[in-house]
């Protein structure tokens, strides 16, 4: 295995990123715009053309700015003439923004979606080269492979890798920004600290959850050049932290040019008052928590100032960010909904949404790692404190990339179980590479371990077993990527039983409604409840007849409900019987188009039995 890797390597991970092209690209094409990309990809054109970011403030531009960038090859109409830029309030016209430039303006809304859905499916590819580069500096050619086999198999990064969001960007430069990082702590040199700071800089172009990772990379700027040398050299110590700190600093600064010559870029345009207006939507005047008190005073003063208001644009997303995710998320889980967050969402939603194998493997490289550990423990019988102490030190000196991605994970987790914003397992995205990279070098070091040929020949058989596992998995799940549950849940067609939103439906299945209609010219007229970023007449045209799910009385006819709104509907206890999709909650769909649209037909005796509801 390992000499036929060695002599095939670049044609093996060649033909792993030419499936992820593939794959993305057809999803790209097939999949409707989702109910994201509708405010941010007018945003990410309109800051490329007016260089004004009125439109979806509360995320950086970056990632926005790229995926704009293909649009100005063929230059779809923008008028900014219209309501959404001179007369909406800041959360509708970010939406209005999407319908018109996609489905108003005489645009080609398709021809727009795709090319902006490109730069993510590069982005993703240069994200799995970068996961194997790095994994084969920490733990070889084998553990390289491994670690891009997770990446690319993986059916929740590809069910998100072409979609103009923020999930895929903020994994890719957490990433980027980690590798230089660990190349900075090794060699703080001054290209090192160059390269770190940009991107750290662009980390928090990306997604404002980048500041998580400033406790981590303050942390171990402070512990590395404490543990680096041996003890008797206090004086060394105190030198080389002297060193880390300045140079810690001076990236620190380089990121903060970055993160304002971009928004300076994209806001030189955009009046002052404008960002007042904004703020007064989001942050009511009249709200007197001291967080939204000082938070409007803050970013007033600096907005007021012509040299500040690229940063006052930056500090008004990180606001609103942390206000979001303080007032939650509605969200449809487990029989229940509720904007309060839920303790168990991102445990649960994990187990249920990861492929088995991966699973498998994570609770085996566990175990195995409480081994070591506890081996390394029963060695030690005096001194056991200092001892155990002096083995941290040790692992921190040896593994110092290992141990920055367990505190990000760990830190990450933390606040993602406690945080009230349960939106989906593409939350935990930034994790996902470190947890692939951590898990193959654990495997390739179990088996390397293994001094019996025939222990460590079975050994590898296994994890050759759950690598074409999930390999067949994912092939076998195609093109229901978005909406891949594993076999706990039952299978992608039955995951939004568990849990909706981006982990089930985010919308992107109207064009295959589109095709099943076409298959099935039986279905003359359709009611539609759908929920995601797409336009039914523009899609499905004449046989739509919008639906909802209190609008009576019920019809004798056919039903295309989104999962996301049936299951808010059947168990939003806030809802009476007649105004709720509670007359479906026993009846089996008659079909289902991807995952996320369910098609039932009502006969007279089940429409009268709904309408005595």
């Amino acid at each position: 295995m390992k000499r036929f890797l060695e002599k095939n390597y670049l044609w093996l991970i060649s033909l792993i990123l030419f499936f992820i092209l593939v794959i993305s690209l057809i999803n790209a094409k097939n999949d409707s715009p989702i109910y994201d990309e509708i405010a941010h990809i007018p945003a990410g054109y309109s800051y490329l053309k007016e260089h004004d970011m009125r439109l979806n403030p509360e995320h950086p531009p970056l990632l926005k700015d790229i995926t704009g960038v293909p649009l100005l090859f063929f230059q779809p109409r923008f008028d900014i003439t219209q309501d959404f830029w001179t007369k909406d309030n800041a959360d509708n016209s970010q939406w209005n923004a999407g319908r018109y430039f996609l489905y108003q303006a005489g645009n080609n809304p398709e021809k727009i979606v795709f090319w902006s859905r490109l730069p993510i499916i590069l982005l993703s590819l240069i994200l799995g080269i970068f996961i194997f580069i790095w994994t084969r500096q920490l733990a070889g050619l084998t553990a390289g492979f491994i670690a891009l086999l997770f990446y690319a198999f993986d059916p929740n990064i590809l069910g998100h890798n072409h979609y103009v969001t923020t999930d895929l960007g903020i994994a890719a430069f957490i990433v980027f920004t980690f590798y230089y990082f660990i190349k900075f702590i090794k060699n703080p040199n001054w290209k090192n600290t160059f390269f770190f700071g940009l991107f750290l800089g662009l980390v928090q172009l990306v997604k404002f959850s980048s500041v998580l990772t400033f406790p981590i990379f303050a942390l171990i700027l402070i512990i590395y050049p404490l543990v680096r040398l041996p003890k008797d050299k206090q004086y060394g110590k105190l030198k080389y932290l002297g060193e880390y700190l300045l140079k810690g600093t001076a990236a620190f600064a380089i990121s903060l040019i970055i993160v304002y010559a971009v928004y300076y870029i994209n806001t030189y345009r955009m009046p002052q008052t404008k960002l007042l207006e904004i703020m007064d939507y989001y942050f009511n005047p009249s709200d007197l928590q001291p967080i939204n008190v000082y938070g409007r005073m803050v970013i007033s003063w600096m907005n007021a100032q012509p040299i500040l208001t690229p940063l006052a644009d930056y500090f008004f997303g990180v606001a609103r960010v942390f206000q979001r995710v303080a007032g939650g998320n509605m969200t449809y889980f487990m029989g229940e909904v509720s904007n309060k967050g839920f303790l168990s969402y991102f445990p649960v939603v994990f187990l249920i949404k990861e492929p088995l194998p991966i699973i498998f493997l994570i609770i085996f490289s566990l175990f195995f790692s409480c081994w070591q550990i506890g081996k390394k423990l029963k060695n030690i019988s005096e001194n056991f404190i200092k001892k155990s102490w002096q083995n941290l030190i040790d692992y921190i000196r040896t593994s110092p990339a290992e141990f920055s991605m367990l505190l990000f994970i760990s830190l990450y987790l933390i606040s993602s179980i406690t945080g009230r914003l349960n939106i989906g397992l593409r939350h935990l995205f930034p994790i996902f590479p470190f947890i692939y990279i951590l898990l193959a070098k654990k495997i390739t070091e179990f088996i390397k371990k293994q001094h019996h040929r025939e222990i460590k020949k079975f050994s590898s058989a296994i994890v050759m077993f759950f690598l074409v596992w999930l390999i067949w998995e994912t092939l076998l799940s195609f093109p229901n990527y978005v909406s891949y549950f594993n076999q706990l849940a039952g299978g992608p067609k039955n995951g939004y039983h568990y849990v909706t939103d981006s982990n089930a439906d985010w919308g992107q299945d109207l064009i295959r409604l589109r095709y099943f209609l076409s298959q099935h010219p039986e279905i003359d007229k359709i009611r539609i409840d759908y929920f995601g970023g797409g336009n039914i007449n523009y899609h499905i045209g004449d046989k739509n007849n919008l639906w909802w799910d209190s609008k009576r009385p019920i019809e004798i006819g056919w039903y295309a409900v989104s999962t996301n709104f049936l299951q808010g509907s059947l168990y939003d206890q806030t809802k009476p019987d007649n105004q709720s999709y509670r007359f479906l909650k026993e009846k089996i769909p008659d079909y289902q188009v991807g995952t996320s649209l369910l098609i039932y037909y009502l006969d007279q005796a089940e429409a009268e039995k709904a309408n005595s509801l």
